[in-house]
């Protein structure tokens, strides 16, 4: 799926605190970011609709199914009372 950007404005010396101390537990802001989103994700879009998004997003993924290709058509030669130079006849 395609990711969107989420600008949020957080006081700066809380932020190097809370970057501080997310770096001594062997994470990050942006994966404690990330997993926190999931949960509000699960938390209020219903069951169905979720499925419904992955299903979306399962179909999306897959490569496109490769076409058959289509068989060449001989092309006959006009006859000697053809003028519209197609072949066909009148």
């Amino acid at each position: 799926m395609k990711k969107a950007t989420i600008i949020v404005q957080f006081e700066q010396e809380k932020l190097r605190a809370l970057e501080f101390y997310i770096s001594r537990k062997d994470s990050t802001l942006e994966a404690e970011l990330d997993d926190f989103m999931g949960k509000l994700y699960e938390k209020y879009v219903p069951t169905q609709t979720r499925e419904y998004i992955e299903s979306m997003a399962d179909r999306d993924e897959r490569p496109p199914r490769q076409q058959r290709p289509r068989p060449v058509r001989s092309i006959r030669p006009a006859s000697a009372g053809d003028t519209s130079g197609t072949g066909a006849e009148n």
